[in-house]
């Protein structure tokens, strides 16, 4: 009778495994098990969704699909999943197909035994079309919260608000030069009285703008740069030479002989 119920529990166990099994070999997600870095398993969706076959695949570094500068990171998160035994938070991360292309995903993971050997666990959800959407509602935001107001023929005013990172920075670079051909800009007051962090990416955005402006024939003029803001530019060495500084909107429409606001 024992030994019945010993191979009743040990038949469980392997329907369990092979049910198991089939569960992640037709899910849509991409799910690898890997351990000691090396694959051991990745299902047919994942196979396709990396542009290889299983072959080739199976046995291949798991750690070959991340960017190098993620590497470090991604084996401290494999060491702590399998030390712990507890799983990964949700991160998301940028990885290498095996044709080369770059797609982003977001990657979760956890411990599991796979046949008699501690393993891990980690699946990967596409969010490439998610990220652009993402990218490209943040370009829109930010050409509405820089817009470039007319005050008189040639003389124009870029107000901008709220802080200035990397994706705002490159959207101001790229939409700026188009926009103000299109509207025959003379003078451009650049106005940073809204803005309310000054780091290395605002200094690099104020020397690539000046940069533009003296190419397109444009005098660029810098007003609302408030005395901690100053403070922060003069400790990060920003110097432009061939760029007026105002202390205000009003004041650089004085200078350029504009009547007194109303």
């Amino acid at each position: 009778m024992k030994k019945d119920a010993l191979s009743e529990d040990y038949q469980s166990i392997l329907e369990n495994e092979q049910m198991y099994r089939q569960i992640i070999e037709y899910s849509v997600e991409t799910i690898i098990i890997h351990a000691d870095h090396k694959v051991l398993y990745i299902n047919q969706s994942g196979a396709n969704f990396l542009r290889a076959t299983k072959k080739e695949l199976i046995g291949a570094c798991v750690l070959d699909i991340f960017e190098e500068g993620s590497k470090p990171a991604i084996k401290e998160r494999i060491r702590k999943t399998m030390t712990e035994n507890q799983p990964g938070e949700l991160i998301e991360q940028t990885i290498f197909r095996m044709d080369g292309t770059l797609v982003e995903v977001e990657l979760y993971c956890h411990p599991v035994l796979f046949g008699d050997k501690r393993a891990v666990q980690s699946t990967l959800r596409d969010i490439t079309k998610r990220k652009e959407e993402e990218r490209q509602h943040k370009r829109e935001i930010n050409e509405v919260s820089a817009p470039i107001v007319p005050v008189l023929d040639g003389i124009f005013v870029l107000p901008l608000v709220g802080s200035i990172d990397s994706d705002r920075a490159r959207q101001l670079l790229e939409v700026l030069p188009g926009k103000i051909q299109k509207l025959n800009v003379t003078y451009l007051i650049i106005d940073f009285s809204g803005i309310y962090n000054f780091d290395e990416l605002v200094t690099d955005y104020l020397l690539k703008i000046s940069a533009i402006m003296e190419l397109l024939g444009v005098e660029a003029i810098i007003t609302g740069i408030r005395p901690e803001l100053a403070r922060i530019a003069v400790q990060l060495g920003v110097n432009l030479p061939g760029t007026r500084k105002m202390a205000s909107v009003q004041q650089a429409l004085h200078y350029l002989g504009v009547g007194k606001i109303k």
